[in-house]
């Protein structure tokens, strides 16, 4: 048993939007296949994987680095014997042969992208969904057979008035979502106010919207739109400043008493430690987002979930960002919390299996060996081309 072959394409997800730090016009992703000489129905057993927007493709770190590491390193290594399978906890180790501590930028993106080809792999050698796999290994066996999602959207677009972000808005309800997001921090204050208000006539609470500044506000702005959004009553209020910032999320904190959301730009557990630490965050009523695409994937996952409930969070209070079918399986593998939900946007990377449909903010999971990434045609058309 053994990966013959790691390839890598880059594609584009350009788009014309933005959120208040970047827009997307030259955005691009990895999407990679892990080849194996396992076969399946007559067929090698292939694992697909991509990384999260918001992060550009990897492909020259994954070809000057990690790849070699995997494709020359003893094959028998790399198996698990107790499981007669690949050792994702053993690929993950190779992969970061050579690398110092500390620096988690962009190579925990290249790792988390072969990874999640790796636990796709896995669970189809296995003949398993991998949240059913999950679940087995890690949770007794129970693993939850719908997931909360929320529709992220509301980006900044030329010539997108009033209307047409209620339009969107309303057409995420119509597909059976309850909580919707926006974004906020690209206009001025007075404007988003504006922009959220509308908003609100389509959802018709605070509790079903939730805004996200995308890291753009100092302490001062910040605490300015804490103020101003303190009415409204929101689902939560996200990633106000920057995500290292931890001193900024605290003071924060002291003077927003409603639910914050942070975590999607923090790519180990050793950030992820220091956040539940430093950063103010309250266990009874904030949100946690990490990203397994952007940190290093699931194995190192694994490990902020532990330190997770060394500090005494529930992982029900994960919600990640990125709104790819590898998080949803790990929400109902590992019973995280929820899980983003990308319906029109970053296709055909966003957006969750053909012909099951959300109703009232849950979506069940493909029954498929895998992530199921074949049970999304427009993905996986893109993915078969490697392989």
């Amino acid at each position: 048993m053994r990966i013959t072959e790691i390839r890598e394409k880059t594609v584009s997800i350009a788009s014309p939007m933005a959120n208040a730090y970047i827009d997307f016009s030259k955005m691009t992703c990895s999407v990679v296949a892990v080849v194996t000489d396992v076969v399946r129905d007559g067929k090698p057993v292939v694992g697909y994987g991509f990384n999260s927007n918001g992060r550009y493709g990897q492909g020259a770190l994954m070809r000057e680095r990690f790849i070699d590491r995997v494709l020359t390193a003893n094959p028998d290594s790399l198996v698990d014997r107790e499981h007669d399978n690949l050792d994702p906890f053993a690929i993950w180790k190779t992969l970061m042969t050579n690398e110092k501590p500390g620096g988690h930028g962009e190579r925990s993106v290249a790792v988390g992208t072969i990874d999640m080809a790796v636990w796709d792999a896995v669970a189809k050698i296995e003949g398993k969904p991998l949240y059913r796999l999950l679940a087995d290994r890690y949770r007794g066996g129970e693993a939850d057979d719908k997931v909360w999602v929320y529709a992220a959207g509301g980006y900044y677009y030329p010539g997108k008035d009033h209307g047409k972000l209620q339009d969107e808005m309303r057409g995420y309800l119509d597909r059976g979502y309850k909580v919707v997001k926006m974004k906020i921090g690209a206009a001025s204050l007075e404007e988003d106010l504006r922009r959220i208000e509308a908003v609100l006539a389509v959802v018709g609470d605070g509790k079903y919207l939730a805004v996200d500044a995308n890291g753009r506000f100092d302490l001062k702005t910040a605490i300015a739109y804490a103020k101003a959004l303190l009415p409204y009553g929101l689902f939560w209020y996200e990633e106000a400043g920057d995500p290292l910032d931890y001193a900024l999320q605290a003071e924060l904190a002291g003077h927003y008493p409603g639910a914050l959301a942070t975590g999607e730009n923090l790519f180990s557990h050793q950030d992820a430690r220091n956040l539940l630490r430093y950063g103010g965050m309250r266990p009874d009523r904030d949100w946690l987002q990490f990203d397994c695409a952007l940190s290093y994937g699931l194995v190192e996952y694994m490990r902020t979930l532990d330190v997770m409930k060394e500090l005494g969070w529930s992982t029900r209070r994960v919600v990640p960002h990125g709104g790819h079918q590898m998080s949803l399986n790990i929400a109902a593998g590992l019973h995280l919390g929820g899980n983003e939900s990308y319906p029109d946007v970053f296709q055909p990377f966003g957006g969750f299996a053909d012909g099951i449909s959300v109703q009232d903010g849950y979506v069940g999971l493909p029954q498929v060996p895998g992530v199921g990434f074949e049970a999304k045609a427009a993905l996986y058309e893109v993915m078969r081309q490697l392989a």
